[in-house]
């Protein structure tokens, strides 16, 4: 099958959609032995395709991983960082950061914390952070001071962040402490830059701590078992990859 050339590195657990495409424009990937543009496509039953000189075969695609991570603070959801800051991939194992293709799906800010998906399948990267894809993401948000009902409702219905309305939002209080903050379950559908942060701000809660602490029906604490610490991770369980899976299929209906 013909796609496009990011696609198919993807797809095979090289990288991430986005670091195919930096890979193909740094030179490093060819076809039928020729450096390739940007958006050159290729069908790897028929076509070489080689990435820093080693050709992707069939034997040699590795086997899809998926993983949780409890993603701790100061920690950056990118695999890459010319200021050498900690990054999650240095706390996997040696064997899974060596040439499994494994990469962080979306982001959490340096300052949040909590779920965070790694993994070497591209379809799923791809899926779950396409912006037509909603995928319902659950939060615990520390802001200051107590919000008011009212503010509450607006939070829920959508308020302008950078001249576009947010999507509709489940909010709830969870906690009120006695210095005068409130902790708040939020479950946000899209994944606009510090989105709950800028969204606490303009309704004059500021977030004090921000934990993500599911991604649809995956969770840091599966039924009957205990939290995943911080700074661990686990396989997904079955049942968490075929939800993943039922998401890839929903998707590609809606294409």
């Amino acid at each position: 099958m013909v796609e496009r050339v990011q696609k198919i590195l993807s797809q095979w657990g090289i990288a991430s959609r986005r670091q195919a495409e930096q890979m193909i424009i740094a030179g490093r990937v060819r076809v039928n032995g020729i450096i390739i543009p940007l958006g050159e496509k290729a069908n790897p039953e028929l076509d070489s395709i080689e990435v820093d000189g080693l050709p992707l075969r069939p034997e040699n695609r590795p086997k899809s991983i998926y993983l949780l991570l409890n993603k701790p603070i100061g920690v950056i959801s990118t695999c890459s960082e010319p200021s050498r800051r900690s990054k999650v991939l240095d706390i996997l194992s040696s064997e899974l950061r060596n040439g499994k293709g494994i990469h962080p799906v979306g982001r959490l800010d340096a300052d949040s914390t909590g779920a965070l998906l790694l993994t070497n399948d591209g379809r799923v990267t791809y899926c779950l952070t396409h912006p037509k894809h909603c995928l319902p993401k659950t939060y615990q948000v520390w802001v200051e001071g107590h919000p008011q009902e009212l503010t509450l409702k607006l939070w829920r219905q959508g308020i302008i962040l950078s001249g576009k309305k947010t999507l509709p939002a489940r909010v709830k209080v969870l906690e009120e402490s006695n210095n005068s903050q409130t902790l708040l379950e939020v479950v946000i559908s899209e994944g606009r830059n510090r989105q709950i942060r800028r969204v606490a701000e303009k309704l004059g809660h500021p977030v004090v701590k921000l934990h993500r602490t599911a991604i649809g029906q995956i969770q840091l604490q599966v039924p009957g078992e205990s939290v995943l610490p911080s700074g661990h991770y686990r396989p997904l369980k079955d049942f968490e990859i075929n939800f993943l899976h039922d998401q890839i299929n929903k998707s590609s209906q809606l294409s």
